[in-house]
């Protein structure tokens, strides 16, 4: 029997360190998936974080429109359009464009309008046995390749038809299936990509158009260049080694609805073994989204591990403790592994759902603001200028947030970053003092807005417009832990004598409301002869 054990010895030991090494490899593929997965999903959220900022561009248009109740012109539409820049902060947007809703046999009373609007001759096409016509009668950027859009009839064709009439039914914005861009207006270069429509609810005659609503007299939408679009929000940094393919709609996925594919291949050594397949949907339209590793994509662990540990067990044939000591730590290792995995999953889910409740909250900033600029604007020159102004100093307050990972963020890097937005980047030394303050995300978006208002009163009205000198901003803490509160005090000094105005502005009426009700704090103005202070004072949470 004594002969014996050294091979029963040997036998159990290495069926256990064939077992552990076993073990170790699926771990290791676990492991692999996992991370992929979680790269995949930081590269669904950059999709979605992109196509939730175009449609906000959407959003927009339409809060203008509602705004003038769609008494919008042509040369109105465009200077809106270009003040926007889209060419550098909207890549992949072909264009945003008004339809007409028209009966069919009234095409005529529209020709007319749109010969008054453009001056030239547009007929409507093509022709349909369709009850309802829905031609394009604005559309910016309206370059030569697109003038050829003006007059087409959307609701001719299948595909934007059936995005029309569910836009039709309600209030929301609603994605169309995928369709080639300027094929069916005879342009010379076509696009694979999709519309989104959204219903203009303004107030008309009756016998426009009897919708679901008597007031629908046409609706807003915007154009995307799928490849654009996507490569745009894939290729910030750092870069993602991914391989993306994007398909219209929840069913199978085959070429005749791949609406985007990355020009970088998947890594053939995978396979599908990691593939991650995700399901979106964007402005009521499913998508599906395919996920694949390139061959940047690098494994948490090295496929050598699992033969290390075989051929250590091998080795240690002799050494059944020492072996089953081994065995036992590997358990415990596959245990923290095993938490581990699920805190990830936890936090991964918790950060997706933190970051679509703060896009959502953005929006709907955002789209107060608008509402508010639009409603106060003379014009479309001064909405845009004073609708950028406010979407910078929110965009200035996300940056800081977003490098500091949404943690906290520096008053005086805030002060500094708000004011050189106005005055220029050089200021004095000893425009600003006051110790460190760091704020959370909701106090560092309300200030951010604040400060920008605030100097853009001081700019026009005040002595800083002619010497960013006379503007002095410093702070200071009062009391300790629950009780901490910010005490900020804004002095503008000079010859002009400054006067409360007889009439509160927007821009008034947003720092105070920021001030109070958003940050729950005080605010004190006074008005002196040689200028202005104002003060400030703002609870600060532990």
């Amino acid at each position: 029997m004594k002969k014996l054990f050294p091979i029963v010895a040997f036998i159990a030991v290495a069926l256990i360190s064939m077992t552990m090494a076993g073990f170790a490899y699926f771990a290791t593929q676990e492991a692999a998936r996992i991370k992929f997965e979680a790269t995949a999903d930081d590269a669904l959220n950059r999709i979605e974080s992109r196509i939730d900022l175009h449609l906000s561009l959407l959003r927009s248009t339409q809060a203008l429109f509602d705004a003038r109740n769609g008494d919008i012109s042509g040369n109105e539409f465009k200077a809106f359009f270009k003040a926007l820049d889209v060419d550098n902060n909207f890549a992949g947007l072909r264009g945003i464009g008004y339809l007409r809703l028209a009966k069919t046999g009234d095409e005529a009373a529209v020709e007319r309008d749109m010969l008054h609007d453009h001056g030239v001759n547009h007929p409507i096409y093509p022709d349909t046995t369709q009850p309802w016509r829905a031609p394009i009668v604005l559309f910016e950027p309206l370059d030569p390749s697109n003038q050829g859009s003006i007059g087409y009839d959307m609701f001719s064709e299948p595909v934007r038809r059936a995005a029309i009439e569910k836009a039709m039914s309600d209030d929301h914005q609603h994605a169309s299936g995928l369709v080639q861009l300027g094929q069916d207006t005879g342009a010379a270069q076509t696009f694979t990509g999709f519309l989104v429509f959204v219903r203009l609810n303004i107030e008309t005659a009756p016998d426009v158009i009897n919708a679901s609503r008597s007031s629908t007299a046409g609706f807003l939408y915007a154009a995307f260049r799928a490849r654009d679009l996507f490569q745009t929000a894939l290729s910030r940094s750092p870069l993602l080694p991914v391989n993306t393919e994007i398909y219209d709609g929840d069913g199978a996925v085959n070429g005749d609805n791949l609406l985007f594919r990355s020009e970088t291949p998947p890594a053939s050594t995978f396979g599908d073994r990691l593939l991650v397949t995700r399901k979106i949907m964007v402005a009521g339209r499913p998508w599906t989204v395919l996920f694949r590793p390139t061959s940047a994509f690098s494994q948490p662990s090295s496929r050598a591990i699992p033969v290390m540990l075989g051929l250590f067990g091998l080795l240690l044939a002799g050494a059944i403790a020492l072996v089953a000591r081994y065995q036992e730590r590997a358990y415990e290792a596959a245990s923290r592994l095993h938490e581990t995995t699920e805190k990830s999953l936890l936090e991964k889910d918790l950060m997706l759902q933190e970051m679509k409740h703060r896009i959502k909250n953005s929006i709907t900033r955002v789209l107060a603001i608008a509402r508010q600029t639009a409603s106060r604007a003379t014009d479309v020159n001064e909405f845009s200028a004073s609708f950028s102004a406010r979407l910078q100093a929110m965009a200035a307050s996300q940056d800081m947030l977003t490098r500091s990972r949404w943690q906290k963020a520096d008053l005086g890097d805030l002060l500094r970053i708000e004011l050189g937005q106005v005055f220029g980047k050089e200021l004095p030394e000893e425009l600003l003092s006051g110790p460190q303050v760091l704020l959370d995300e909701t106090t560092t978006q309300a200030l951010g807005l604040t400060f920008h208002e605030l100097a853009t009163n001081a700019l026009k009205y005040g002595e800083a417009g002619n010497s960013v000198g006379a503007l002095k901003v410093d702070w200071s803490l009062e009391g300790r832990g629950r009780d901490r509160t910010l005490a900020l005090n804004w002095r503008e000094t000079g010859q002009k004598k400054l006067e409360a105005p007889p009439k509160t502005g927007f821009g008034t009426k947003l720092i105070d409301l920021n001030v109070t009700r958003e940050l729950r704090g005080t605010i004190k103005r006074d008005f002196r002869a040689n200028g202005l202070n104002v003060e400030i004072k703002i609870p600060l949470a532990n």
